[in-house]
């Protein structure tokens, strides 16, 4: 037995040694390669989380990135070490990946634009935003599509490419929010009436900022459709919607109230 082992070893040792050598190489790109995914995955957490602030999606993409790229590249360099024509494997995945790119050039272009989104922000998880005929609370800013959920709780997908080509706005985006709420008061009315019951309002209402200063007038004026009271307030940007909900009702009974006739909706505007 031990002859024959001598003996296999005297025939085939230049061929094990070799493929000894290839094996334990192939192991080296391995471990090499896992280093490389680990500590550069770490290195985008912490950049994720550090004052870097990266955005969440962008370091998944980029770890998926990292991930991808570097197993291609071990298991290019591993083919070659074991003598595998890799010129013509990496011929076949550029070909494969021009052909994919022709065949997902929709795609890739809500990708990119995605990417954009990310990177320059103009919106943010909990923005509330108005795009075309959509308005909503943005949930989740993927690579192809961003989610939304409107005021009344509708689920909204869209995709990267038309939000980034239709004119947005980000109600969130400023510190203020400017409030102005109308309504239309009779011709019989006082004016008087509805001046002081709206300013009792504002005295109430501590969300309304001080400076610049809530606003009463008169927009329109008119024998047949009544007299038309604005006011007009500046409010912080979390607390335009409940203010804006609540001073809307609280106008209406108020006006009631004080004998008042309501003769149009009320109606807000902001800026």
């Amino acid at each position: 037995m031990y002859e024959l082992i001598v003996d296999f070893w005297g025939k085939h040792s230049t061929v094990i040694l070799d493929m000894g050598r290839r094996v334990l190489i192939a192991i080296l790109i391995f471990v090499g390669g896992r280093l490389v995914i680990f500590l550069g995955s770490r290195i985008i957490s912490k950049a994720s989380t550090s004052k870097m602030k990266l955005d969440e999606t962008i370091a998944t993409i980029l770890k998926m990135v990292l991930t991808y790229a570097t197993v291609i590249i071990c298991v290019i360099m591993i083919l070659d070490d074991f003598g595998f024509n890799t010129t013509g494997l990496i011929a076949i995945l550029g070909t494969a990946g021009v052909a994919i790119g022709f065949a997902l050039q929709g795609t890739l272009t809500n990708i990119a634009f995605g990417i954009i989104i990310l990177f320059l922000k103009p919106f943010r998880n909990g923005d509330f935003v108005e795009f075309g005929p959509n308005m909503g609370q943005v949930k989740k800013i993927g690579l192809f599509t961003t989610e939304f959920e409107t005021i009344e709780g509708v689920y909204i997908s869209a995709t990267n490419g038309n939000i980034w080509n239709t004119p947005l706005k980000n109600h969130s985006r400023g510190h203020r929010r400017y409030v102005e709420l109308s309504v239309r008061i009779s011709a019989a009315d006082s004016i008087d009436t509805a001046f002081k019951v709206v300013h009792e309002i504002i005295d109430e209402e501590k969300r309304f900022l001080p400076h610049p200063a809530p606003q009463v007038v008169v927009q329109s004026l008119s024998e047949n459709a009544g007299a038309n009271i604005i006011l007009r307030a500046w409010v912080l940007a979390k607390f335009y919607i409940p203010v804006y909900e609540e001073q809307k009702q609280k106008i209406k009974v108020r006006m009631e109230a004080a004998g008042l006739t309501i003769s149009s909706r009320l109606e807000a505007q902001q800026a």
